[in-house]
């Protein structure tokens, strides 16, 4: 047996149907079955967000404490760094993205626990901006110039964030560097 469509007003809605079929369909997929207890996608990444947040408040509220006890008076950046020149060098220019900095560092926590350090690793170079190091050192060096000491506060999301360095620095770690600006080229 065949069927016969009338193309003009059938498949139109056919069509429609289809439409309104998998437009309910896909409703249906972002939202989890009514009584299961289980939370939606959405409902997860909102959680996280604040967990993360309300974690970087803490963190925030701890570097600034530490700072206080240290009688350190720091300067605070748009992304939570915290910086303290402590000895200025001669003038001169700020370090740039693109220049390889070198610089002497000692790297702590804030236990007091020195984790590296260039006195025995000796001074270390890198190329602002690009090279392979922690974020907040490559945002900490170009409020320098060339013979300035400073001190630096890293939170840890622009240290070695959730998983540390898998050496000496623990996952989450507030990291404190004393930075030394050597030389610039």
């Amino acid at each position: 047996m065949l069927l016969s469509i009338n193309y003009s007003t059938d498949l139109k809605t056919i069509i429609s149907i289809l439409l309104l079929t998998t437009t309910m369909h896909a409703c249906q997929e972002n939202q989890a079955p009514q009584g299961d207890g289980l939370p939606t996608q959405r409902e997860v990444n909102k959680s996280m967000e604040d967990i993360n947040r309300q974690m970087a408040l803490e963190e925030d509220a701890e570097i600034e404490g530490y700072a206080q006890r240290q009688g350190w008076e720091m300067t605070k950046t748009g992304t939570g760094l915290r910086y303290m020149i402590y000895e200025e060098g001669p003038e001169g220019p700020a370090a740039l993205e693109g220049q390889v900095a070198t610089v002497h560092y000692e790297v702590s926590l804030t236990d007091g626990t020195i984790v590296y350090a260039s006195s025995e690793q000796g001074a270390r170079s890198f190329l602002i901006g690009q090279d392979n190091v922690e974020s907040g050192i490559h945002e900490a060096i170009q409020y320098l110039k060339v013979g300035d000491k400073a001190r630096v506060i890293l939170p840890s999301h622009l240290a070695h964030g959730l998983t540390g360095d898998n050496d000496k620095i623990p996952p989450r770690s507030t990291v404190i560097y004393d930075l030394e600006l050597l030389s610039l080229r």
